[in-house]
């Protein structure tokens, strides 16, 4: 994806985190690393000639979570646990079949019988740690004041696309600045997929941001 975007002639930023079973990963330490990425920018921006006016982050699946809660911190501010804040704004984010409802995507793993991710990364089910769902999950965290594209295909079977129709809808009624784009034929990675149609349909989203 990065590569292609590269291609293309976008400056591109591929950022690591730390994830669930590494030390420090999950709460919070993913969410410190995904900001201090972001503010790694200011020390290249000389070399490499770039405009901090015009970041755009986009998340795929879980990733699209961190990429609307990271915008939410350009307004919000240094969430509690977190030492480092924001330095860079952020012009627009795309969701790429993001987890855009923690709760939901937890009611939706017990349901199946599985062990939820989403409790594993939260360190809890919402009735044990609720307040971290609420500073974590993208859906309470509206408005962003922020312009917003959410991309998901209708044939996913790992993020219902009902998570990102409902963001939607709750952006839209508290006013921002949002787009829903719902790709039939098109399961969860396609979206990711650069020989993919659907890759083309994110790609002029993209370009609309500019």
């Amino acid at each position: 994806m990065d590569e292609d975007l590269t291609w293309r002639g976008y400056a591109t930023w591929n950022i690591e985190y730390r994830r669930v079973g590494e030390e420090g990963g999950g709460w919070t330490g993913t969410f410190a690393d995904i900001i201090d990425a972001v503010n790694h920018l200011n020390q290249l921006k000389e070399r490499f000639q770039l405009d901090l006016s015009r970041v755009i982050v986009l998340g795929h699946s879980a990733g699209g979570q961190l990429a609307l809660w990271l915008a939410s911190q350009t307004e919000k501010g240094q969430m509690s646990g977190i030492e480092n804040t924001l330095q860079i704004p952020i012009r627009g984010v795309i969701s790429l079949a993001g987890v855009l409802d923690l709760r939901r995507m937890w009611k939706t793993h017990e349901g199946k019988g599985m062990s939820s991710p989403v409790a594993t990364f939260l360190g809890g089910t919402p009735q044990e740690v609720s307040e971290r769902y609420s500073l974590a999950s993208p859906i309470e965290l509206l408005p962003l004041n922020i312009e917003q594209i959410l991309i998901h295909g209708e044939l996913d079977r790992h993020v219902p696309v009902e998570l990102s129709v409902a963001y939607y809808q709750r952006a839209i009624e508290l006013g921002d600045k949002v787009r829903l784009v719902l790709l039939p034929e098109v399961e969860h990675f396609m979206v990711i997929d650069p020989s993919s149609s659907a890759w083309e349909s994110v790609v002029n989203l993209l370009e609309s941001l500019k």
